[in-house]
């Protein structure tokens, strides 16, 4: 498998993701929507906190308990990228997604102290919580992973839970 292809997909979402919180910060206002479409803003915010703002409201301490996280959890990424046999390409995919999505979130962790949010989805009164390009990447990710994960169950015969 050309292993700088998928570490190259990785460096592709680290820079989408890096060049729109750029944009974010510079065109817009803190907690001030614009409209895109009748479900859809774009609202700057910043995240001191995990998913959902989990433990956002801390001292400052979650900021680098996240970034050592974030850090281990892309090092255990690369290395199980870069073991990945040729044939296994659905799940290098996953994992470059995940691994680009954690480092760019980690970049703002540990430059802002803050993870920069402007992606703003909802349905009337109900907001989705805030997210970026990072985010998405290790969502759409995540969820290959578990695909990958039910595919390679389903083909070695295993129904055990």
């Amino acid at each position: 498998m050309n292993k700088n292809k998928w570490f190259s997909l990785s460096a592709l979402i680290i820079i989408v993701d890096q060049i729109t919180k750029y944009a974010a910060s510079s065109m817009l206002l803190m907690h001030e929507p614009v409209a895109v479409l009748p479900f859809f803003n774009f609202t700057l915010m910043h995240n001191t906190g995990a998913a959902f703002s989990f433990l956002a409201d801390q001292g400052g301490w979650q900021r680098w308990f996240f970034a050592v996280l974030a850090l281990v959890v892309s090092i255990v990424l690369a290395v199980w990228l870069y073991r990945l046999k040729t044939h296994e390409k659905w799940l290098a995919m996953a994992l470059s997604l995940v691994l680009g999505g954690a480092i760019g979130n980690l970049i703002d962790r540990v430059y802002y102290g803050y993870v920069i949010d402007f992606i703003d989805v909802y349905y009337n009164a109900w907001h989705w919580p805030a997210f970026n390009i990072a985010d998405s990447a290790i969502s759409v990710g995540a969820v290959m992973l578990v695909i990958d994960a039910f595919r390679n169950k389903e083909k070695s015969g295993n129904t055990d839970a």
